[in-house]
Order: C-alpha cells, then structure tokens, then sequence
C-alpha cells in the first residue's frame, strides 16, 4: 500500500510540472502543435519499450480502441490542458484539476458498473473543499484568469475521466503498456490533424529553454508519469487513487511559488493541507479494494 500510494504522489508531482511546463510554452508553441510534438516523441519512446519487451503493438487489430483512447485521454485533455494554460496560472489551472477524480468516480457506475465505496466519495470531496480554499487563496494573487480557459480546463477533466474509464473496460484485453502506446499513437495523429490551417510558422518561438520544456512534458510528465501512475493504481486501486489527483493543485502552487515566484498565502496553505487529508484519508478503505484492477491514466 505505502509503496503504491509513493508511486501514485510521484506522478503527480511529474504532471505538475507538465502545468509548469505548458505555461512557460505557451507563447512558444500553438496548444494543437505542442500536444503534437509532446505525444509524438512519447509515442516513439513507447513504442520503442515495446520492441525491447517483444510486445506486440496490435496498432490496426485494435485501432478502434485505441482511437477513442487517444481522443479523450491525448488529444482532448492535453489539448484543452495546453489552450487553458493560455489565459491561466499555472497554479489555477492545475487546482481545477481536481474535478477529475470527480468525473471518474461520475463515469465509474454508468461505463463499467462498478459500485464505488463510499469512503471514495467522502475523500474525493474533502479534496475538491480543500482545492475550493486553495482557489479562494488564489484570488488575492497577481495571476489573471478568464472564463474560456477555466472552462477548457473543466472540458479536460471530463476527458480524462472518460478516458480513465474507458481504460479499465478495455484493459481486460489490452496492457497497460501497448493501451498507452496505441492511445499515443492516435492522439498524436489527431493533434496533427489539427494543426492543418490553424498553425504557421510566425506562431512558433522556441529558445534552448523552450525545448528543455518539451522534452520534459515528452518524457517524464508522459511516460515515467504513466508508469508510476498505473503501477500506483494496480496497488492500492482505482477508486482509492482518484482522489490523488487532487495533489496536483499542491504541486502546481509550490511550483509557482519556487520556479514562477507566485505569492502564497494562509488560506493557500490550508486547502493544501485539506486537498492532501482527503486523499490520505481515502487511501483508509478496506483491503478489499486492493485486488481491482488499475485504470489508465495520463497527462
């Protein structure tokens, strides 16, 4: 249990990064064109884990799958991710990522039947509390906000949760590892597709420190990021490590606060507080719960 719920505060930390990340990018890269570069790379980089293994990649037989895959969990949610941190701090768009854990336990009953313990809800709420406070602390900032990112952001959090879903129910034929690779592969097919008529030349600015960037969201915030992840959630369980998504919002702040010098206040430090007591606090339910399969996750 100790060791998944280390493995689960460890992809957080790497997707809060990715928040860094993405707002640093920017002005340097189109949302549509750094989604595709991300993915792109990562996709290689999967499929390459893949040969080493000897894995199959089963990138036709299983294309419908992997399509859908790719749609919510690669190239709706990184792609609203990347357009929200357009217009939002990187701490305020991370802290409304605490509505996905609410849209996986939301999708749960209704995609795969699944009952979910109550523990799960209560946890789930003190977190989404503690990130409500956060956001209350936030206010006081020097960091602007609008409507339309705020909603992109939201989008993205349903896409994930969709995704997530999805991937239980299809990971009853398909691996973790050769899901991801596949829902890469289409996602980045998509991003590029998107990309057509909507970005030029005039609209790229990379420096030495922009592609340090994208190597990152390429590699750690993708790939190590999903190997803790999903090896996190077989441990402890998918109802029991949704609520850790809620961490995030803490290590988009105290990102912002060392790497973007964002101010942090009281009320800050209290939803933090609140936002880690209710995945601690989920992370209590009974061992039952162990032996569920994980859920797919990506950022």
């Amino acid at each position: 249990m100790k060791k998944g719920v280390a493995l689960l505060i460890l992809a957080t930390i790497l997707w809060g990064g990715n928040y860094i990340c993405g707002r640093f990018l920017a002005p340097a890269l189109p949302a549509t064109l750094l989604n595709t570069i991300r993915w792109g790379i990562s996709t290689i980089l999967l499929w390459g884990i893949l040969a080493f293994n000897k894995m199959d990649f089963p990138i036709l037989k299983k294309w419908k799958e992997f399509l859908i895959l790719g749609f919510f969990g690669v190239f709706a949610f990184s792609t609203l991710n990347y357009l929200g941190l357009r217009s939002l701090s990187a701490s305020h768009a991370g802290m409304i990522s605490a509505g996905i854990p609410i849209a996986i336990l939301l999708f749960t009953p209704f995609v795969l039947k699944d009952k979910i313990h109550a523990k799960s809800w209560i946890g789930a709420i003190i977190s989404v509390i503690g990130v409500m406070i956060l956001i209350q602390g936030k206010q006081g900032g020097a960091s602007q906000s609008s409507l339309i990112g705020e909603i992109e952001i939201l989008l993205s959090c349903l896409a994930w949760g969709m995704y997530t879903v999805l991937g239980k129910k299809y990971g009853k034929s398909i691996d973790p590892l050769t899901m991801t690779a596949g829902a890469s592969f289409y996602g980045t097919l998509l991003s590029a597709l998107s990309c057509i008529g909507t970005v030029d030349t005039g609209m790229i600015h990379m420096t030495g420190s922009a592609w340090l960037a994208v190597i990152y969201v390429s590699t750690l915030a993708s790939v190590v990021a999903f190997f803790s992840w999903s090896a996190g959630v077989e441990m402890v369980g998918p109802a029991l490590a949704a609520p850790f998504i809620n961490l995030l919002p803490v290590w988009t702040v105290v990102f912002g606060v060392l790497l973007l010098h964002e101010k942090i206040s009281f009320i800050t430090l209290l939803g933090g507080i609140i936002t880690i007591a209710g995945a601690v606090f989920t992370s209590y339910q009974t061992s039952s719960n162990k032996n569920k399969k994980g859920l797919i996750q990506t950022a």
